[in-house]
């Protein structure tokens, strides 16, 4: 791990997308001053489940993936980050050690702001309180929705849904129609919830189909209609 060229705060362009789009003045000041800034590669890991919080993470450039391990050793993907978003608060905020492991998907650029200037800064900054709230309870929302699909929906519209969402999150290759980021297709199961073979199975099917194109890891959405249409998102 290395560091990279520290950016003020107030001059990067991802804080437009991140919780401290608000924060100025001598906060924001304090937050660039406290924070160091490091470069991870492929497959690095930030912090692990169940290590302790010391502060919070904030993605400058990269995608990262957030994951458990259960009961019989099973990885479950329960977030991906992009850039502008924080790492590891609500394990800070409730004083409680990291409820998962954050593993860089690609060469990403990530900002570490200390504990007790986040937390100085969330205290006399409304502005970031309210940003904080809101990315809580989109979160709470987005786990809820999620617990209703794994319940009500077939394990096809899951997959539908879940590459929809990573073009949701992600976006497309410059010029192309195909996902920016390249997961395995055990990290594609781990999102849908289900096993490794039924989501290898169903991806072939839609690639015979005509609904999606695959070449390796690459994800190419050949059909963005239809796709949405075999998520059941229409209504």
């Amino acid at each position: 791990m290395k560091t990279f060229e520290h950016v003020d705060c107030s001059r990067c362009e991802k804080r437009t997308s991140s919780i401290f789009c608000n924060t100025h003045g001598e906060n924001l000041d304090d937050i660039s001053d406290s924070k160091t800034c490091s470069v991870y590669k492929k497959g690095q890991v930030i912090f692990h489940e169940g290590g302790h919080p010391f502060g919070v993470y904030c993605v400058n450039k990269g995608k990262i993936k957030l994951s458990i391990i259960g009961d019989e050793g099973k990885e479950q993907i329960v977030r991906l980050a992009r850039d502008g978003d924080v790492l590891g608060y609500r394990s800070m905020l409730v004083n409680e050690r990291y409820n998962a492991t954050a593993t860089v998907l690609e060469d990403s650029q990530v900002c570490f702001i200390p504990r007790e200037i986040f937390m100085k800064t969330l205290r006399s900054d409304s502005s970031l309180s309210f940003e904080m709230m809101k990315l809580l309870s989109n979160q709470l929302r987005e786990a809820e929705v999620k617990l209703t699909h794994l319940a009500q929906k077939p394990v096809r519209e899951r997959l539908a849904e879940t590459l929809l969402f990573l073009k949701e999150t992600y976006g497309f290759e410059p010029d192309s129609t195909q996902i920016a980021v390249q997961l395995t297709r055990e990290e594609i199961a781990n999102l849908v919830g289900t096993a490794t073979e039924t989501a290898i199975r169903l991806l072939s099917e839609l690639n015979k189909e005509n609904v999606i194109e695959l070449s390796g890891k690459k994800i190419s959405i050949k059909d963005v209609r239809e796709l949405s249409r075999i998520a059941n998102l229409n209504d």
